[in-house]
């Protein structure tokens, strides 16, 4: 058997100068399960975070507290390194973009490519954005992407990178590569960017205007675009250089980078900008560049000025980081977004791990102390009862194996979950308080044995997502650790792997159970929120003009039964073309999450051209009995808002197939 890939996963480098919320928390942890699962496996990991530290926000941030950017990057970094720790998070290297090895890459790159005539020298004039730090485009003003009185017109020489010298290399990279970018419908919106032209990069900035950042090593009267900067950041913890005679011997092994996870606000900087400047590099692209969606509160992104921010630190002191690590990767599909209220987190906790995990430890253990002595009990001949949990117990350990490392973190943990409900009703049904009382100490050993095995290899599966109480569990049942993961996955020692005779112990509950909201959240819940002071003036019209109707009166009411009959799923389009015997038809392919696309037919061509819709997140409706239209089987139906003329498609920011509600 030949040893594992050297696997390499990446958060992405966050900005210093605000303090780790959900969203960073929620990819970090995604990141700590791929390095823990990998290590389990024995392959070599490297997993990289760390912060980026370059400028105009960090400056003027640092000079509003009356410090240097180095103080307050220093101030700041203490911050992200301490979130870190009660989660249980193990990086291999923290990097900051202010880090010496960094900066001496960024200067070589940057020397690399000005020898090479991929960098030059330019006027420019346009629009500039502060906050973004970027340059905007007549067309993005004008489209109303940008706020103008946010924006200054600036007219400056600059240095380019030729960005768009790679466009087609890189669009043909992710049209043969579905894996590349995921989950899908990011790889439609990255290829939908590409099908545009693509402008070289303005990678410098007048260290007259904006000092913070690493000097142009050929024009020291300038200093690095902080993105550039930021980026290189994955490349210098494996060591590379662009010179050979400075890279370390070993960084081949880890680059390409296995996994790069990054929020979706930010996939057009790694999707384009930074897999152009690997490609100008020679190097290979990442293997897979996955960006997840957002937690959101309430149905809004959350915000401090809204009063509906997670507090990740006070969850975690509350629950317990596995509890918090296991509900962000179980909740929803990891790469769409996720809706979190603090009462949904206490409902999954009681009802996962208080209930069905907790409980069937609590059952094994104890019976097992109370009847058998605390030790591990003989195995004995299986029944077809137990057979059939030893096929569930390898299904979840291969379903584990396959979706872990495709970042399918809710499937793989409900697999787990099957079996734990497996594995009590197992109990239930065996009745060992029966067989303890009409002294059947054979079948009784057998009947805690396979509840104690059932525990040990969830408690293997579950270490990389919860470390340690996965690791207090495996204690208690007798068990070693990992190897039962690996073995039950191997299809070995399924349900059979606990030593006979290891002692066993009976203690407080895994998870104990909340009849209620914990003192500190509810304290928190309890303490009104400061209304955000609004910038739109109230409105003038009268409230007898503005009053809407409780409801259109046009249709009549249904029960919840009658909603619920109806099946909405996100749907991505894929293709789209005019129907070839009706103009105001168009018939698209849309990914709804199943083995194949679907084929439906909208009405929408008065509205949409085709290429508008290719990468559009839509809402299908997809119990819909088929219908043909003008001689095309249509699989579905779209939402859209209007009557007669369709106003606009209604639309999500989800994974293909998940639920809507």
């Amino acid at each position: 058997m030949s040893p594992p890939h050297a696997f390499y996963v990446t958060t992405p480098i966050y900005y210093v100068n605000g303090r780790p919320h959900v969203g960073h928390a929620y990819t970090t942890i995604a990141a700590d399960v791929l390095a823990r699962w990998h290590r389990a496996l024995g392959a070599p990991v490297k997993f990289l975070t760390g912060t980026d530290e370059h400028g105009q926000k960090v400056l003027d941030t640092a000079r509003k507290r009356g410090m240097t950017p180095e103080a307050h990057c220093d101030d700041m970094v203490a911050h992200w390194k301490a979130a870190w720790v009660p989660l249980g998070i193990q990086y291999d290297r923290f990097l900051r973009t202010t880090d010496a090895d960094h900066v001496a890459v960024v200067q070589d790159t940057l020397t690399w490519m000005w020898e090479r005539d991929l960098i030059y020298r330019s006027a420019y004039e346009g629009w500039y954005s502060v906050v973004d730090e970027a340059f905007v485009t007549d067309k993005d003003v004008a489209e109303g992407k940008y706020d103008e009185s946010q924006l200054q017109r600036i007219t400056e020489v600059n240095y380019f990178f030729r960005m768009g010298r790679y466009q087609q290399a890189l669009l043909d990279h992710l049209e043969a590569n579905p894996d590349a970018v995921r989950p899908a419908s990011r790889r439609n919106e990255v290829l939908g960017f590409l099908r545009r032209p693509l402008e070289d990069l303005c990678i410098s900035r007048p260290l007259a205007r904006m000092p913070w950042g690493i000097p142009l090593p050929f024009d020291d009267a300038f200093v690095t675009y902080v993105w550039f900067d930021a980026l290189l950041n994955y490349l210098t913890a494996t060591g590379w250089s662009p010179y050979p005679e400075k890279a370390a011997p070993d960084w081949a092994s880890w680059w390409p980078a296995s996994v790069q996870l990054v929020g979706k606000d930010i996939l057009t900087t790694h999707a384009v900008y930074w897999c152009t400047m690997l490609l100008a590099l020679g190097l290979p692209l990442p293997r897979t560049l996955f960006a997840h969606g957002w937690w959101t509160a309430d149905g809004h992104k959350m915000s401090k000025s809204k009063g509906n921010v997670i507090d990740v630190t006070r969850l975690t002191e509350a629950f317990g980081a596995d509890a918090v690590r296991y509900f962000f990767l179980r909740e929803i599909p990891f790469g769409g977004d996720g809706a979190f209220s603090y009462e949904g987190f206490l409902t999954r906790y009681n009802a996962d791990l208080a209930n069905d995990f907790g409980n069937l430890v609590h059952r094994a253990t104890s019976m097992t102390e109370r009847w058998l002595g605390g030790r591990v009990p003989p195995l004995g001949a299986l029944d077809d009862r137990e057979h059939a949990l030893v096929a569930l117990a390898q299904r979840a350990a291969t379903t584990w194996a396959e979706q872990i490392p495709e970042l399918g973190f809710g499937r793989a943990l409900e697999g787990v979950w099957e079996l734990v409900r497996a594995g009590n009703k197992y109990i239930d049904e065996v009745e060992p308080w029966r067989l303890n009382r009409e002294g059947d100490t054979p079948r009784l050993a057998r009947a805690m044995r396979m509840s104690l095995e059932v525990c040990a290899l969830a408690g293997a599966l579950l270490e990389s997502v919860m470390p340690a109480k996965a690791a207090e569990l495996l204690a208690r049942v007798g068990a070693g650790g990992s190897v039962i993961a690996s073995e039950a996955i191997a299809g070995r020692s399924v349900l059979a792997a606990l030593p006979e005779g290891a002692p066993t112990r009976f203690g407080d509950p895994l998870f104990p159970r909340f009849t209620e909201m914990p003192a500190l959240i509810a304290e928190m819940l309890s303490t009104p929120q400061e209304a955000p002071v609004s910038e739109t003036p109230p409105p003038t019209t009268p409230p007898e003009v503005a009053a809407a109707p409780e409801r259109a009166p046009d249709k009549p009411q249904i029960t919840y039964d009658d909603f619920a009959k109806v099946d909405l799923r996100a749907g991505t389009v894929v293709a789209a073309a005019k129907h070839p015997k009706a103009d105001r038809l168009l018939v698209l392919t849309v990914d709804v999450g199943e083995a194949s696309p679907r084929t439906i037919v909208a009405g929408i061509a008065s509205k949409y051209a085709p290429e508008d819709l290719v990468g559009r997140q839509v809402v299908v409706v997809v119990n819909l009995a088929p219908a043909k239209l003008r001689g095309v089987e249509s699989q579905g139906m779209l939402l859209a808002a209007g009557g007669q003329d369709v106003l606009a498609l209604v639309t999500v920011d989800c994974a293909p197939g998940q639920s809507i509600k």
